[in-house]
């Protein structure tokens, strides 16, 4: 901030605001954190309701949080950042270099912050603290191999339950009951929206459970995510009920043979773009072309907006950077596949914070 001349920097991502306070309240009213050279803390502004939950989550005082009034709800053309502007022209602001993550602004907030603060410099600030998330702490690493237990736990349980005759609903209910009670006494503390693509949906990679019953010779694409304090840990398996076809166990060769290269070159002083390549190299030896990227940073939710493990990248990796190595593999709109382990980068390599068998899961 004080290289950019910035007086104060206006926070409104949902993980930059968690990152920065440890709120894990899932609100979906505006919200802002403004951060002062003058201050040691942030000020926290939210909807008045929502204060109660920030004094039992936050590490901030109760002087550092300020509940907006009700009659900013419901206004078309009201919201919570103008409570976020009130506060900085009421500390005479109005008129001095403000950073604002504009990446996350939709147009009109955008220009309320532009309209509202006429005579201020505004600077784009949207990616300062994606870059700070990036590598993570040691304590943020912990909470991840939590989380990393309960994605674990919600794949086998899949496997447990998932039989023909079953309604789809009835098997994510299993695996969010599981992702929610946890494992080893620690409970999942959010839900994350779990994709469960069955036969005829197998080539869509992102659509959830239906009102369809798993038939014989089901494929089912599983994609979920254990969740402690917001820190979200994704892992994907496949599943068949019944006897695989051929191209099933293939691709699941040539996905696993791309995972294990990519896992054997992850290092620390790595460039993102040649992992990338040597994974996608990897399965084209094996006859099968990835055409979506080989992963993405992961966090605070389930993605991160840093570095992706992609072709022509060339951030290079470091120690305690996390990431979901996903080989998910859209052949055709009929036909997919996916696996995917959830990784941290080390000095020396990688450890792998899920841990389910690395398998083709074969069901009777």
């Amino acid at each position: 901030m004080a290289e950019r001349d910035i007086a104060a920097l206006v926070i409104t991502d949902n993980a930059h605001i968690t990152y920065l306070t440890g709120s894990v309240a899932h609100s979906y009213d505006t919200r802002g954190v403004v951060v002062l050279p003058s201050r040691e803390q942030p000020v926290f502004i939210l909807r008045w309701m929502d204060v109660a939950a920030a004094v039992q989550e936050t590490f901030l005082e109760r002087d550092s949080m300020i509940g907006y009034s009700e009659e900013l709800m419901g206004d078309a053309g009201k919201n919570g950042y103008d409570a976020v502007i009130d506060f900085l022209l009421g500390h005479g602001l109005g008129e001095s270099g403000i950073g604002f993550e504009l990446c996350n602004l939709t147009v009109c907030s955008a220009e309320k912050f532009k309209s509202r603060l006429p005579q201020a410099r505004i600077d784009d600030f949207s990616n300062v603290v994606t870059r700070i998330r990036t590598v993570k702490s040691d304590l943020e690493i912990a909470v991840m191999r939590e989380a990393a237990a309960i994605s674990d736990a919600g794949v086998l349980r899949a496997a447990e339950v998932m039989r023909p005759g079953m309604r789809e609903a009835d098997a994510i209910a299993e695996i969010v009951g599981t992702l929610a009670r946890g494992t080893n006494g620690k409970p999942g503390t959010w839900i994350a929206t779990p994709y469960l693509c069955a036969t005829s949906r197998i080539g869509n990679p992102h659509t959830t459970w239906s009102e369809d019953t798993f038939r014989e010779g089901s494929q089912v694409n599983l994609e979920i995510a254990g969740v402690r304090h917001d820190y979200h840990v994704p892992i994907c398996r496949t599943y068949v009920l019944g006897k695989p076809s051929d191209r099933l166990l293939r691709i699941h060769e040539a996905q696993l043979a791309g995972l294990e290269a990519g896992l054997n070159v992850i290092r620390a002083g790595a460039v993102s773009g040649t992992v990338a390549e040597v994974i996608h190299s990897t399965t084209e030896k094996h006859g099968f072309k990835k055409r979506s990227r080989a992963g993405y940073s992961i966090g605070i939710n389930w993605m991160e907006k840093s570095i992706g493990l992609q072709l022509g990248d060339t951030r290079v990796l470091e120690p305690n950077m996390t990431f979901h190595l996903h080989l998910g593999s859209w052949v055709e709109e009929d036909f997919g596949y996916v696996l995917s382990e959830s990784i941290r980068v080390t000095e020396s390599g990688v450890e792998v914070l899920t841990k389910a068998p690395r398998q083709l899961f074969t069901l009777g």
